[in-house]
């Protein structure tokens, strides 16, 4: 069995009683049952205490222990930053939500159909443009693939090889085309990179000192963290920690800790980095299947919570690292990260969930 870690709290009072005990128990079934190398956790209450899990160990090889709020790769939590940056820009009249891809990106997106001057920047920050997916051209597990360096443009024409997968506005599919645009939608309008702007517009401005935007060329994770590790079916388990992340670019590039994640979601939701106006705008969510409560705004998820009321958050999975997150407009947050993709299984997932919403809810 992995080695299991416990608790450290960030002030001498307790988070939730019993409920902390809850989270740390989750997390070891995480390790023990499920089979991920290590998962670590960020709780925040009400008030604003915060409390950090680790379970399992951060490196197979050595059996070193998984560090404190350890510093991961986000994936897809991303889009946020990137959607914040670009509703900042129509805060300040530069960027107009409704406004066609074209007015911006004149002559980018073309060919087998995809039009820009039929895809609107809110339907890019969506998901509502039917923009084809790039990433099925990619086998990153493979050698050296995982170590190429993709320009953004490259991307794109990947995708646009595709005919979209259905008219602008008609439908909700989730797909990382839509903030390859839009990374270089917030370059053309800034005349500065997406890294620069998220790095002025977002980090600094919350003093995050463990999340940024890596730079090219750059393959390792800067501060202390836990090994990410992938299995495919029928496969060994490749230690993925050391990769080029550009091919994720604007839609999953990033490095954070749980801790810092939670700051940045509740800042968003707070309405600490965008105007009342463009924060209204991007908790404007669609059905993102008519079978699932779930909804999606401009780069961010709405999901109902089991003890009632809703939280707001994203998550993302990158080859080695998943992370799950929420916050609720009344301050408590949660961001958990586990160290193997894809899940080993459905049970896992359902695990990793149930351990979000009993962090948020009690036991």
């Amino acid at each position: 069995m992995l080695a299991v870690l416990g608790v450290q709290a960030h002030s001498a009072a307790p988070l939730m009683r019993p409920d902390a005990d809850v989270v740390q128990k989750l997390l070891d079934d995480l390790v023990r049952g499920d089979g991920f190398p290590a998962a670590l956790a960020a709780v925040r209450s009400r008030d604003g205490r915060v409390r950090d899990y680790t379970a399992g160990v951060g490196d197979l090889r050595t059996r070193a222990r998984t560090p404190v709020d350890g510093e991961v790769r986000i994936g897809s939590n991303t889009k946020t930053f990137v959607s914040v940056v670009v509703l900042q820009l129509a805060g300040e009249g530069k960027v107009r939500l409704d406004e066609p891809v074209e007015t911006y990106l004149p002559g980018l997106i073309r060919g087998n159909g995809n039009d820009g001057r039929r895809v609107t920047v809110r339907q890019l920050l969506q998901h509502t443009s039917g923009l084809p997916e790039y990433t099925g051209f990619l086998d990153l597990a493979v050698a050296p693939y995982r170590y190429d360096y993709y320009e953004p443009r490259r991307l794109l024409d990947m995708a646009l090889q595709q005919k979209p997968a259905f008219a602008p506005g008609t439908r909700w599919k989730y797909t990382n085309t839509n903030y390859i645009v839009a990374g270089l939608l917030i370059e053309r309008v800034t005349g500065r990179p997406v890294a620069e702007e998220i790095t002025k517009r977002v980090i600094r401005r919350l003093g995050l000192r463990h999340t940024y935007f890596p730079a090219v060329g750059e393959r390792g994770i800067r501060g202390p963290h836990p090994d990410g590790y992938q299995q495919d079916p029928d496969k060994p388990l490749v230690d993925m920690t050391d990769l080029d992340p550009s091919w994720a670019w604007a839609a999953g590039q990033m490095v954070s800790t749980p801790a810092e994640i939670n700051r940045f979601f509740g800042a968003v939701v707070g309405g600490k980095l965008l105007k009342p106006e463009q924060l209204k705008e991007m908790r404007r969510t669609v059905a993102v299947s008519p079978h699932a409560p779930a909804g999606y705004g401009l780069g961010l998820f709405r999901r109902p919570l089991r003890c009632g009321g809703q939280s707001w958050g994203h998550g993302g999975d990158i080859p080695g690292y998943s992370t799950w997150n929420s916050v609720t407009d009344d301050g408590r947050a949660v961001a958990i990260a586990v160290t193997r993709t894809p899940f080993p299984s459905e049970a896992a997932e359902k695990h990793l969930d149930a351990a979000v919403q009993t962090a948020l809810c009690g036991s």
